[in-house]
């Protein structure tokens, strides 16, 4: 039975940058279903080190952040995605889900944008080369906007494949930097069907890479009621989520998966705790 962290914090349902529509406003009561199960636990997320951003971003990061209210939930956002990929780099746990209240994949070294603040999974995989012998990650991007923050973070790592799924066609040289133009699918008739067979062509990029981690970074602001809409129903974030689960099986590899954007809150109450029960149920 695969062990399942859950990384939250209170502040991401009471002042997240997601206040429009105050997406989390349903949590953590939503959880109690999920929490019932033997093999899933709930963790509170801490903040960040500073000292820890500062292998990642610019200094002057750090006061920009601080001026900017969107980002008042950044260090313990950033500190429950570290928290979780420790842990699974430990073996304490088998697969995560990380709530966040301020985004990550549009920070870079010295900017941020779209309430991205400091970039959580970039600062996650720098600590956990610290403390283990992992050094492959592969980030799989299906949040509704390029992750452009994290590609510029690791375009010059051939150790980390990012896969965005997005409004362009990119292939790096090596391979490892991939964008697949997925608004071309939007509002078409079977746009479900045509996302998920699209990520399932691509993911097979993931075990030939062959990394130590899986990180899928979850939005669902592509879904047909949200601000960055294709078009997209609740059933083929279940469908993705299920691919994700397969390929890290396949390679016997952890999952992390890490919330990225949305802003309406039945659609969180109606896909995150589905999501972690899926984690769960292998």
């Amino acid at each position: 039975m695969k062990q399942v962290g859950i990384y939250y914090h209170p502040s991401f349902s009471r002042k997240s940058y997601m206040t429009v529509g105050n997406r989390l406003r349903d949590f953590p009561e939503a959880l109690e279903g999920v929490l019932a199960l033997p093999n899933v636990r709930l963790f509170t997320s801490p903040r960040v080190a500073e000292e820890l951003i500062l292998k990642v971003h610019a200094p002057e990061m750090i006061p920009k952040v601080a001026a900017d209210g969107m980002c008042s939930t950044a260090y313990e956002s950033v500190g429950g995605v570290v928290a979780a990929m420790e842990s699974l780099a430990k073996g304490e746990i088998d697969r995560a889900f990380c709530f966040i209240g301020a985004g990550g994949h549009h920070a870079g070294y010295r900017q941020f944008w779209g309430a991205c603040c400091f970039n959580d999974v970039v600062i996650a995989l720098t600590r956990v080369r610290e403390i283990s012998l992992w050094r492959r990650f592969a980030i799989v991007d299906t949040d509704a906007h390029h992750g452009d923050g994290t590609r510029q973070l690791v375009a010059d790592d051939p150790e980390v494949l990012h896969l965005c799924f997005c409004g362009a066609n990119y292939l790096s040289p090596d391979g490892t930097k991939v964008d697949v133009d997925v608004y071309r699918l939007g509002w078409q008739a079977d746009v479900n069907q045509l996302y998920v067979d699209t990520v399932r062509r691509e993911l097979p990029r993931v075990p030939r890479f062959g990394p130590d981690l899986l990180v899928w970074y979850y939005g669902f602001d592509t879904h047909a009621d949200d601000y960055g809409s294709i078009g997209l129903s609740e059933s083929c974030f279940f469908e993705i989520c299920d691919l994700m689960i397969l390929v890290a099986d396949e390679l016997g590899i952890p999952l992390q998966v890490v919330l990225g954007g949305g802003s309406i809150s039945y659609l969180a109450k109606e896909t995150i705790p589905e999501i972690i029960r899926r984690l769960a149920a292998d």
